[in-house]
């Protein structure tokens, strides 16, 4: 059965792709917030906007007009906090507002608290509830299908056999090993095994505040209209939630514990949501691990609880902790000996961890015989065989997955340059890597 976050009254509106229902609130009470808070923020939107018509206030809230908005407006009107100024339309859903000067005084009051003027927030139980049940632990990758997403990559069988069963985990990944062999872009393709579709709140309402979730760079909508959340009278979902693609976030050395809780904005009043309540549902990669500004034991010493319980804690400005589900597949990426990074207590508590290293020499050919053809550039295998001899061998330099990427793209600068054909030649290929590799 499908759950419907909302009044247990309302007949849900099933979403065949998720498995859960967001029927469209049909009044104050179907939003989970005080009717008092829905009358504020239309006050704000319209305070900011200095005239709007109704049908816009309600886009802005993303919540339907019809005993709704209606009813807001209608409550600050009365007390002449706004002033209807007219019409370009026969229905109240074409009145335009603008605040009185009473209005004016109570906006900036509210403002003092929070000047937040957006989308609706969802409760705080509702969110865990959806995210629970959007979760990834009812991903399953089989070993028929999961060529398909690495295609487009040179991967050995044997690496597809061990990411195939660390991705049906849903827990976590430690992927190691020398730099330049696309340990990166392997966890790019792990995140489309994922598939699917899920909703995510614009802002999430605890404890009187506002945390915002949906994050325009890293959420990606599934449709424009999704993401503007146009809430019409036939809206047959709330649209408080935004239709988005799994959530895939990478983090690198910007990485601080300040940013695992939840982020007050002084200036705002609210509350941003940390990096891994935004990747609910998808993929969160923290690359080039162990070189954070903080010890790799400080951040698994934060995570120890949210790996195994699958639910993290989170701190409010006035000391209350809030629980949000931590239902997310964690990747931990780094160039750096693992061993050196932590202990095996730790790495106990790290499910799958799995080696990336150098590519063998007929996977070096492989790669390189792709990028040839991705820059038109046509394969030789004879300078294929000058450009190891010379370059490698000769100097004990190793194969790395992204050289041949690296080199033909210098060639191709190097050809330009020269007003001359891109090809491999000894001329182009040497200086390329005299270009590229650092002499020692």
């Amino acid at each position: 059965m499908p759950s419907t976050l909302s009044t247990p009254s309302l007949g849900p509106v099933f979403d065949t792709q998720t498995g859960i229902a967001f029927p469209p609130p049909q009044n104050a009470a179907d939003t989970g917030l005080p009717a008092s808070f829905i009358q504020d923020l239309a006050l704000k939107i319209i305070y900011f906007a200095g005239e709007i018509q109704a049908h816009a206030i309600a886009e802005e809230m993303r919540l339907p007009h019809t005993n709704l908005v209606e009813n807001a407006l209608t409550f600050l009107v009365k007390e002449e906090f706004c002033q209807i100024t007219g019409a370009t339309g026969y229905s109240e859903r074409a009145y335009r507002y603008t605040v009185t000067g009473k209005g004016g005084n109570k906006s900036q009051e509210l403002l003092a608290r929070s000047s937040y003027a957006g989308p609706a927030p969802v409760p705080l139980q509702n969110y865990n509830e959806a995210m629970r049940r959007q979760g990834i632990s009812g991903v399953s990758v089989e070993r028929t299908s999961i060529g398909g997403a690495f295609s487009d990559i040179v991967i050995s069988d044997a690496m597809l056999r061990r990411v195939g069963p660390a991705v049906n985990s849903a827990r976590s990944i430690f992927l190691y090993g020398p730099p330049g062999n696309g340990k990166t872009t392997i966890a790019e393709r792990m995140a489309r095994l994922l598939g699917g579709n899920i909703y995510i709140p614009h802002a999430v309402y605890a404890d009187g505040q506002i945390i915002r979730v949906y994050d325009a760079i890293n959420h990606k909508p599934v449709s424009e209209s999704s993401a503007r959340g146009i809430a019409t009278e036939n809206t047959r979902r709330d649209m408080r939630w935004v239709q988005c693609q799994r959530p895939f976030i990478v983090v690198g050395g910007e990485l601080t514990l300040d940013t695992l809780d939840l982020i007050f904005d002084p200036v705002s009043k609210t509350y941003e949501a940390p990096f891994q309540m935004k990747a609910n549902g998808g993929m969160f990669l923290i690359d080039d691990f162990g070189r954070q500004q903080m010890r790799p034991q400080d951040l698994l010493n934060r995570w120890i609880v949210p790996l195994e319980k699958r639910y993290d804690f989170l701190t409010l400005q006035t000391g209350k902790k809030i629980e949000v589900p931590f239902d997310e597949l964690i990747i931990f990426s780094t160039n750096l000996d693992p061993r050196e990074l932590m202990d095996e207590a730790f790495l106990r508590r790290i499910r799958y961890k799995i080696n990336v290293p150098n590519p063998s020499w007929e996977e070096f050919r492989t790669i390189f015989q792709r990028n040839c053809t991705q820059r038109s550039i046509p394969y030789d295998e004879e300078m294929f065989k000058y450009l190891v001899l010379e370059h490698y061998v000769k100097v004990k330099r190793e194969p790395k997955s992204v050289h041949p990427r690296d080199l033909l793209d210098q060639l191709a600068d190097i050809a330009r340059f020269l007003q001359k054909e891109p090809r491999l030649e000894k001329e182009l290929l040497d200086a390329a890597v005299d270009a590229y590799f650092v002499k020692l």
